[in-house]
């Protein structure tokens, strides 16, 4: 991506990551993603995870933080797992928001499969309102599942729908990008239950796909169902603050067969590296990322809207991601933008038919206003190509 101008996201993104960055997690010290059990000797690790989990409650609003999952997918499917087992399997229907990442969805399927279960959502209008999910809460439903920003970069405020959710007794967990909250209402906020959400945007590079950082938040009451290690601060014999792996009675190694995951190792580099990004850019300066984002995004849309055969799909406010309906395949397009230096945008119709001919455009604080400007001509080429 870096000797591109990159306009491809979908749940990956392009951002600029601090030198300092690498340099930490590269010590022999931190180089490890293993699980440190010996506190003893550990406690460098276990006060970064800490911190981490520390920093991440307090991002998306929410009162506790474990110490990491695989990836955003895994995150979303742990809590699916987690709603099941709050209401111990009494409640069957699970609700996907159709604009979830198809990735995600498809994850959380396959983690429901041993479950009885109901995975409904799927099938409305992808491009619709959160209006639209309300009508299919009911006394069986056990999660409702939404994205905040969506996978098509919209901003809803999902206030009133969680509030409807709780009505019929149901858990709602919100997917986020965590650069959004620099500048958004948080998940917390909102009165959602869980928040999940892929922590790749902070400071973590593309790295072919992997490996990225499952973020997994939650209310104290939910605490020991929560799947994952949990860090906490203590204090030893003589007084001094020390930090230890805590509830560890959920997990594989003390119960296999009652425990609330068997993922064994996490991704605790992962999670030390956003640690490190977080610390290092602060609240000003991941508000100011969020905005170069946003500004950006909205610049090239307004560009894009501008030349003759294509059309801004996305009405809702958006973040840094918006849907063009393309007078050519997107796949043609994406070809032609490869051989002048661009990264295209993603192809809708290969997980929503409906969209067939519609890109997911990603903008990022890496994207010059002359990159944006090279996409508008690139893409007036190809509508005569």
């Amino acid at each position: 991506a870096h000797e591109l101008a990159c306009f491809l996201g979908a749940g990956a993104y392009y951002h600029y990551t601090p030198a300092a960055v690498d340099a930490i997690i590269r010590r022999g010290e931190f180089l490890t993603a293993y699980t440190p059990y010996q506190p003893e000797v550990s406690q460098g690790t276990l006060q970064a995870v800490f911190e981490y989990q520390s920093l991440i409650a307090n991002l998306t609003g929410m009162d506790v933080s474990n110490a990491s999952h695989y990836d955003g997918a895994t995150a979303t499917a742990e809590a699916a797992v987690m709603a099941y087992h709050h209401f111990r399997g009494k409640r069957t229907r699970f609700i996907l928001s159709p604009s979830l990442n198809p990735q995600y969805r498809d994850v959380v399927k396959t983690y429901m499969s041993g479950y009885e279960h109901e995975l409904v959502g799927c099938d409305i209008e992808p491009l619709g309102t959160p209006e639209d999910l309300a009508g299919l809460l009911n006394d069986n439903t056990a999660l409702l599942v939404v994205q905040y920003p969506d996978f098509f970069g919209r901003i809803y405020d999902f206030t009133a729908l969680i509030e409807k959710a709780h009505q019929v007794g149901a858990l709602v967990a919100v997917a986020v990008n965590p650069l959004a909250l620099g500048v958004l209402k948080t998940p917390g906020a909102m009165g959602a239950d869980i928040a999940v959400g892929e922590g790749q945007p902070l400071g973590i590079p593309l790295s072919y796909g992997g490996p990225y950082l499952g973020i997994f938040a939650t209310k104290k009451e939910y605490v020991r169902k929560i799947a994952g290690r949990l860090a906490g601060e203590t204090a030893d014999a003589t007084g001094r603050r020390g930090y230890v792996l805590t509830l560890t009675a959920r997990e594989q190694h003390i119960r296999r067969e009652k425990a609330t995951s068997n993922i064994c190792t996490n991704q605790g580099l992962l999670a030390l590296a956003a640690t490190v990004y977080m610390s290092l850019v602060g609240k000003s300066g991941l508000k100011q990322v969020a905005n170069l984002c946003y500004q950006k995004a909205h610049y090239a849309a307004a560009e894009i809207g501008k030349i003759a055969g294509y059309e801004v799909k996305t009405r809702a406010p958006f973040f840094n991601e918006f849907v063009v309906k393309c007078p050519r395949p997107v796949e043609e397009t994406n070809l032609h933008l490869l051989d002048h230096g661009i990264l295209g945008g993603y192809d809708l119709g290969k997980d929503y038919p409906a969209l067939k001919d519609h890109m997911l455009i990603a903008v990022t604080e890496m994207v010059s206003k002359d990159d944006i400007e090279a996409l508008c001509e690139v893409l007036e080429e190809v509508k005569h190509a």
